[in-house]
């Protein structure tokens, strides 16, 4: 059984920063491009970042280049997104994801977490 559990999320104010980690188990970790996203009430869910599996090449949105920074651990299957500068427009619910084949689309990502909130108060 695969799962993907997301943590970190919370309330905190512009400017601030938080780290957001998802644990992936029942699949081999390091073959898998991990991807973060995320979705705003009466948005569509948004690419944030990617990271592949081997080479460990990144890729990020453009709303959070030179903000945010998404980084993995092999050894304990785990993917993790450093958010620093938060702005109010960051406030969502983030969803890490496994794929085989990583890009900036959701559908590009077979196994999904259930979400954590970022909420970031002006």
């Amino acid at each position: 059984q695969v799962r993907l559990v997301e943590s970190g999320g919370g309330l905190v104010q512009a400017g601030d920063s938080l780290r957001l980690s998802c644990a992936l188990s029942g699949r081999t970790f390091s073959r898998y491009f991990m991807g973060w996203f995320r979705q705003s009430i009466g948005e569509e869910r948004a690419y944030v970042a990617a990271i592949a599996g081997g080479s460990e090449i990144t890729d990020y949105s453009d709303s959070v280049k030179g903000r945010f920074t998404i980084s993995r651990d092999n050894a304990k299957n785990t993917v993790y997104l450093q958010m620093n500068s938060l702005k109010p427009e960051d406030t969502a619910i983030y969803y890490c994801a496994a794929g085989s084949v990583g890009g900036t689309s959701p559908r590009w990502y077979e196994y999904w977490g259930q979400g954590t909130q970022v909420t970031v108060s002006s």
